[in-house]
């Protein structure tokens, strides 16, 4: 189509690579009734209608910002054919290829395209992300000597993995970019307010400044600033946490990418600009462009490769309903200092660094048989990152391996000497890491000793899993393990 046809831009499709020409004229909708089907953390709300009308604010004329309950009711106002890029959910995707005004084009805002992703599907036995990314490596021509990666070495995780640093409260890099609100933010705010009170919505979590970058210029001065100031101190530590450190080195920029207001690969070539130019480290540079166009490609292409039934699957028969206690996000309820602490930043900010999701909460919820259809809406709804390409195969296929293996090849499942030695949270804890019974029992080391007990027929079948099941056979005291994470199951640890 032409690019005087009127661009529908969802709200996660704001960056300018959206659009065919930076004058075509846009459509953005904001309806209230994706606010009233879930319970969203508040912080999300926030920042989702903030980055939309800031977008509309940008924009001025050229583009039309329609204020309706459905996005139904907003096209029919509107009266026009309009062009969209294909959206991020499987819902979306059939609502807008059901409406004959709406021309549906290829997928944007991400790296490799969807046809290049099957046609390199179809030549592989399993989906093995480390093959795929080195594809991409290549097709981008990032951190690449010629034919052979830079320094010889595609991969850089074994230097990767260090524990936090002891006897410190913080790795000591710069802070990340931070915003400062301004009147649309005031607006936001108070919209969310009144809606809430006037009981058309409701909410999770808790209100409070804004963190993430909601415009192209923000996002871009937040990008820079990780570029220059933490990604020299990226990689080392990114699997490590910090009590008083909640960022880490990390660059805080899945936020803004994921409202479609950066492009992963201008942002790979960035990170790759400082390693040519010195003033960024391979590993961690490596790392970094691991991420964006290998495993947030991979995770979106996942999505969309399995299937919509992909969400469904349930390999380990999980059937548990998560308590109330992390569903309302009441990390007060809660004495274990790693969870206490994690689940308390979600319920402040919505947002915490992989390591976090995927070895306390996700780990959490594995080992007690959280149902992962419940536990992908709680991620989904509860992060301000969170969409429901990311948390599908994330949760569904990384953390809680309900696909059975078609992504990880086996469980992401530790107990507490994991804990122990990433981060600082298990020094002064009520619970003691080395201790899978009685009082002082950590909950992750006897939840973990559980999970295989209670997987064992299946998990016996994975070579990988060779070892620790043969540490389950030679547990003299399993049967009380069991009992006690039985009866601890719905109390908050």
């Amino acid at each position: 189509m032409s690019a005087d046809v009127r661009r529908w831009c969802f709200a996660d499709q704001l960056g300018t690579h959206f659009l065919d020409d930076p004058a075509q004229p846009v459509l953005l909708i904001e309806s209230q009734a994706v606010f009233a089907r879930r319970r969203f953390h508040r912080r999300k709300a926030h920042l989702v209608l903030s980055a939309l009308r800031h977008r509309a604010a940008e924009l001025g004329e050229q583009a039309v910002f329609l204020r309706a309950r459905t996005y139904r009711e907003a096209l029919d106002q509107l009266g026009e054919p309009v062009s969209v890029c294909q959206p991020t959910s499987w819902s979306a995707d059939r609502f807008v290829r059901s409406l004959p005004s709406v021309d549906v084009l290829p997928a944007r805002g991400f790296c490799t395209s969807r046809e290049d992703f099957e046609q390199w599907a179809d030549s592989q036995r399993t989906l093995r992300l480390e093959n795929f990314y080195r594809t991409a490596r290549r097709r981008f021509d990032l951190l690449m000597d010629g034919d052979q990666p830079a320094q010889g070495r595609w991969n850089f995780d074994a230097d990767n993995r260090e524990p936090a640093p002891k006897d410190t409260a913080t790795l000591g890099v710069p802070r990340p970019w931070q915003p400062s609100e301004d009147e649309i933010d005031e607006q936001v705010r108070a919209d969310l307010d009144r809606w809430e009170r006037d009981g058309e919505v409701s909410f999770v979590g808790r209100d409070g400044p804004r963190e993430f970058a909601v415009t192209a210029i923000e996002a871009q001065q937040a990008l820079a600033v990780f570029i220059r100031d933490r990604l020299p101190h990226f990689g080392p530590h990114e699997d490590a946490m910090l009590t008083g450190d909640r960022f880490m080195a990390h660059s805080l920029l899945s936020a803004p990418m994921n409202l479609g207001l950066l492009d992963p690969l201008d942002c790979a070539y960035a990170a790759e600009d400082a390693y040519r130019a010195g003033k960024a480290p391979i590993g961690s540079v490596e790392g970094y462009i691991r991420q964006l166009i290998g495993w947030r490609d991979y995770i979106w292409h996942v999505y969309w490769h399995f299937g919509w039934e992909y969400r469904h699957r349930n390999a380990l028969h999980a059937k548990a309903a998560l308590p109330d206690w992390f569903t309302e996000l009441d990390a007060d309820a809660v004495e274990a200092n790693c969870l206490s602490d994690v689940l308390a930043q979600v319920r402040d900010h919505g947002w915490v660094h992989h390591i976090p999701r995927l070895m306390v909460l996700s780990n959490f919820a594995l080992q007690r048989g959280w149902d992962p259809a419940a536990v992908t809406d709680w991620f989904h709804r509860s992060f301000v990152d969170g969409y429901d390409w990311v948390m599908v195969a994330n949760v569904v296929g990384m953390s809680l391996h309900a696909d059975g293996g078609l992504m990880a090849t086996k469980p992401y499942a530790s107990g507490g000497a994991y804990i122990n030695r990433m981060s600082d949270y298990c020094g002064g804890c009520r619970y003691q890491p080395n201790r899978r019974v009685g009082e002082q029992a950590c909950p992750f080391t006897g939840g973990y000793w559980w999970f295989l007990a209670r997987n064992a027929e299946q998990l016996r079948r994975n070579r990988r899993m060779a070892q620790p099941m043969a540490g389950l056979g030679r547990l003299k005291d399993l049967d009380e393990v069991v009992a006690q994470q039985r009866r601890r199951a719905d109390s908050p640890p």
